[in-house]
């Protein structure tokens, strides 16, 4: 396993993290969820990424369990907020006491003392940008996490976000979007106004919901137990890379993962880290084979000819639009 800095800070994280939006404490029994975490330890990741709203917050009681007898010094936990957690008026957002509950609700699931990186799932329209990190910085200072991240914030957020960091003297470090091959909407905005700011990425659904394994077939019903089948593990999310057109495009990448020894997966998740702004690409799994072939795209460095190769063939249906990246109007 190979590691990165995350963004312009001096932490190491592995660049294949694993994460349980999806399956842990929902699409898999805990038992394989726990297989899979020892895989992924096995495999040499260190850094697990999760949400106090996966799996209505069952996501990281389930990892806390898996990790409970490991070095804590040798992991890197994150964790986010902002998505409803409950029924109150306060249960969700990025006001001052949903911060502040919210970090307590999840160190104690998580069974430890702090978390390496606390991250805002969205940007709140609702709650002065001030007070948001005021409550960050002061989550740091007690020692509750050691680094601020965000995720899915826009280009000018992250650079008002910054210069707050900086008067308060805390470490903002990354930003978590959705990038892929397919997926390319951080490209034009957001990475030039991260590497301005130190940030590095921690990008989910390298794989563009399990689409870029070329395990889906054009005129195919999806495989069974597969995600575009469960509604529980994000079948809303993958239908839009359901699309012949799309499938038959991403089945002309065969080739080229042939040529380069690898499997679809590992060219996809490769093809990420390639960007140089990317720190970590985050995997998922609901089996420990998945984890064991998906790090083996650690390290590996496609030529730019194979890179040429690549853009090529799916530029036709890459999402690009820089508009996109956005947050809900009002807190859900």
């Amino acid at each position: 396993m190979k590691f990165r800095h995350l963004g312009r800070s001096g932490l190491l994280v592995s660049e294949i993290a694993y994460g349980n939006w999806i399956t842990h404490g929902s699409q898999v029994e805990e038992e394989a969820a726990l297989a899979c975490v020892r895989a992924a330890l096995e495999s040499g990741i260190t850094t697990f990424d999760t949400a106090d709203v996966y799996a209505g917050t069952r996501a990281e009681e389930v990892l806390g369990r898996a990790l409970k007898d490991e070095r804590r010094d040798g992991l890197e936990i994150l964790t986010k907020v902002y998505w409803r957690t409950g029924p109150g008026a306060n249960d969700s957002g990025l006001s001052r006491k949903h911060i502040m509950t919210s970090i307590d609700g999840s160190l104690r699931r998580l069974g430890t003392d702090y978390v390496d990186l606390y991250q805002a799932h969205r940007y709140d329209h609702t709650t002065p940008l001030e007070e948001t990190m005021e409550a960050f910085a002061d989550v740091v200072r007690s020692g509750k996490a050691h680094y601020i991240g965000v995720s899915e914030w826009d280009a000018s957020q992250i650079r008002a976000a910054k210069v707050l960091a900086d008067e308060l003297k805390i470490r903002l470090v990354s930003n978590q979007p959705q990038y892929s091959m397919l997926w390319r909407v951080i490209e034009a905005e957001v990475v030039p106004a991260s590497q301005e700011s130190g940030l590095g990425q921690i990008v989910w659904s390298p794989l563009a919901q399990g689409v870029l394994t070329g395990k889906y077939k054009a005129g195919q019903q999806p495989p069974a137990g597969s995600r575009a089948t469960d509604e529980k593990s994000g079948a809303g999310f993958i239908a839009r890379w359901l699309e012949d057109d799309v499938l038959n495009t991403v089945a002309r990448l065969q080739p080229l993962a042939d040529q380069a020894g690898l499997t679809m997966g590992q060219l996809a998740i490769a093809w990420v880290l390639s960007n140089p702004n990317v720190s970590a690409a985050i995997i998922g799994a609901s089996r420990p084979e998945q984890v064991r072939d998906n790090v083996k795209a650690s390290g590996v460095e496609l030529d730019e000819g194979l890179l040429k190769a690549i853009n090529e063939i799916v530029d036709p249906i890459v999402t690009r639009d820089p508009k996109l990246t956005t947050s809900p109007a009002e807190r859900p």
